[in-house]
């Protein structure tokens, strides 16, 4: 896992958490909890392959929120992680069981993490796993600090400053598991998913269905050569500046994606416009998840950042029918007299839930109509929501040394628990990594050394509340990771389905002289050890899940210096490879699909149709000479 740390909360804290109404007593404020300065250094290609630009560089000064030193961590007694992650009938040795506590836990449903589905961070051809580290934590580091400013413009000299988070001393008030509501949500996901700001692990189900079918739909064509349907030209944007262009859906009629303070439709074929709905500042975040119908939401800033405000909060939110290209409502929500400024979006059901330091409210998709909201009485808050087939809740309790995590399943309609999952004390931030099953990551006592985010994954019986199984995943040996921090959705490289966990491996040395390959390797999510299965990625490629289609899975393999990128199907049971989708090898177009680090992009694959976007548009660092795209589309030739 070699992702670096995530930003730290894009706003200051505010009186009263989020979430169905759940009265405790207010305590004292504390001081905020802000993630180690990601490290810097500038990576080298691997051995024989071409060198390939960096990102731009931001210099320091105007622009970097200046971070205060984080507290030491508090470390909870657990053994160490076991060697090597193994192979066919090579056993891990998870941590062990954690006894189970009262609560339960959800999974997500459809494409992984956004949209459709992005996931983690393949390094670049030929390096060994060293470099694509550094490569990552570089690109990581531009990505940051542009988003930390709320999706605004990210000047060479602005400066920023971090607010802190509020002392909560009270627990959650939590329902009892299997206590509280109900925990069907028929209405699912429909299209081709939703991405996340980060390009993120997925979105909603490509199939159009509730993101829970087991029965693959994606064909297998006569010939998988692509040829490059369109491409959109990246967006201009002020000198030395970056503005968030997060947020990419894609349904059986529209390809959407935003730009600079809009959301624009495209025909997943031609690529010709079909709608823009403008808006007044830049997007934040959207949704990982599209219904049936079409719908999404995203959330944006109320005006344009300017040099002397990089900033205005993303306090916008809007629900989107992306068949007509419409904007159907737009609310905000306060706590106290202030807006608040979100850090994440979902959809569950009809219901778009939002998450933030200050806590989380909700709205119903059709009508705007406020579902639920912050009270001056919490003193737990939620910072964020996993969507999808559930709606699960990750709530914060406790003083800020000695944090509280609630991973709690909720009826989407009424914000009430369902089943609550006590987190061990300790473990400050958690990602919703599926909802159904469901399944969270977790860096306990900040033990990935790499700012990836994950130490270990969580399996949660979301009726019970019961902890099934804990499982270990060491970040040397593993290559998925999670912002936990601000964007409990931002998960890559991995997927869930079939009660299994699929996660890429980190690089190693392949067949061949100088070569790199790595794996996707199946984890049992009921008993945490590996399934004695895996998915080569063949010398010189980096493979790595996007999402489930049924019970197989989709995957996305990044291209060496001489060959496209490919789209492959792997059958659920025997691992079977299938092309679905391979790239031209021209190298004009390889150095726009490998400029998408799948890290740092949002990559939607359905029905013979490959998307890649990007996340922000940036004037930093650029010198003219080579053109730079927003979008490339990818089909049958």
């Amino acid at each position: 896992m070699t992702q670096p740390p995530p930003p730290p909360p894009n706003q200051p804290p505010q009186q009263g958490g989020f979430g169905p109404p759940q009265d405790q007593p207010p305590q004292p404020p504390a001081a905020p909890q802000t993630p180690p300065t990601p490290p810097a250094g500038q990576p080298q290609p691997g051995y024989g392959y071409p060198q390939q630009p960096q990102p731009p560089q931001p210099p320091a000064g105007y622009g970097y929120p200046q971070a205060p030193a984080p507290p030491a961590p508090q470390a909870p007694q657990t053994p160490p992680p076991p060697p090597g992650y193994g192979y066919p009938g090579q056993q891990p040795n998870p941590y062990g069981q954690q006894p189970a506590a009262p609560y339960g836990q959800q999974p997500g449903y459809g494409y992984p993490h956004g949209t459709m589905p992005l996931q983690p961070q393949p390094g670049q051809p030929g390096g060994g796993r060293k470099f694509n580290a550094q490569l990552t934590i570089i690109v990581a580091a531009v990505v940051a600090i542009a988003l930390i400013v709320g999706g605004g413009v990210w000047y060479a000299s602005s400066s920023g400053d971090e607010g802190g988070k509020k002392d909560d001393t009270a627990s959650s008030s939590g329902g009892t598991g299997g206590t509280g509501g109900t925990d069907d949500n028929k209405e699912g996901d429909g299209g081709t998913g939703g991405s996340d700001a980060e390009g993120g692990t997925g979105g909603s189900d490509a199939e159009g269905g509730t993101g829970t079918s087991t029965t693959p739909v994606e064909k297998v064509p006569g010939n998988p050569a692509s040829k490059v349907l369109f491409q959109v030209p990246a967006p201009e944007v002020g000198k030395d500046s970056t503005i968030s262009t997060a947020g990419s859906w894609l349904t059986d009629k529209v390809y959407a994606k935003s730009g600079v303070a809009e959301v624009v439709g495209y025909d997943p074929d031609k690529g010709t416009k079909l709608w823009t709905i403008k808006l007044p500042g830049p997007v934040c975040q959207g949704s990982n998840h599209v219904t049936t119908d079409g719908r999404t939401a995203i959330t944006y800033q109320p005006k344009m950042p300017t040099k002397a405000e990089p900033s205005h909060g993303c306090s916008q939110i809007a629900a989107l029918d992306l068949a007509t290209g419409k904007k159907l409502w737009t609310k905000t929500a306060n706590s106290g007299d202030e807006a608040i400024s979100f850090n994440n979006i979902t959809v569950s059901g009809n219901t778009v839930a939002l998450g933030s330091s200050s806590g989380g409210a909700a709205f119903d998709l059709g009508t705007g109509k406020q579902l639920w909201a912050p009270k001056p009485t919490d003193t737990c808050y939620d910072t964020g929501y996993g969507g999808g087939a559930k709606l699960v809740a990750v709530r914060r309790c406790g003083s800020y040394d000695a944090p509280e995590l609630h991973i709690q399943t909720l009826d989407p309609k009424s914000g009430k628990v369902i089943s609550d999952y006590k987190m061990a004390q300790g473990i400050a931030y958690a990602s919703v990594v599926s909802t159904d099953p469901l399944v969270v990551a977790a860096d306990v006592g900040e033990s990935a050394k790499d700012g990836s985010g994950i130490s270990d994954f969580f399996s949660i019986d979301n009726k019970t509340g019961k902890l099934r199984t804990r499982i270990s995943a060491p970040s040397d040996q593993y290559a998925a990771s999670c912002d936990g921090i601000t964007k409990i959705e931002e998960c890559h490289q991995l997927a869930v389905g079939k009660d299994r966990l699929y996660v890429a491996t980190e690089e190693e040395d392949g067949s061949g002289e100088f070569s790199q390959t790595n794996h996707i390797v199946a984890i049992d999510l009921a008993t945490g050890k590996l399934a004695g299965q895996r998915a080569d990625a063949g010398d010189d490629y980096t493979i790595m899940p996007l999402r489930m289609d049924g019970t197989n899975i989709i995957a996305y393999k990044r291209p060496p210096y001489d060959k496209g990128g490919q789209i492959v199907s792997i059958d659920g049971s025997t691992f079977k490879e299938t092309k679905l989708l391979e790239n031209p090898a021209t190298e004009s177009v390889r150095d726009v699909e490998t400029s998408m680090s799948p890290d740092y992009s949002e990559i939607l694959y359905s029905q013979g149709h490959l998307f890649m976007s990007d996340i922000f548009a940036s004037d930093l660092g650029s010198t003219g000479d080579d053109k730079e795209y927003l979008v490339i589309a990818f089909g049958a030739s």
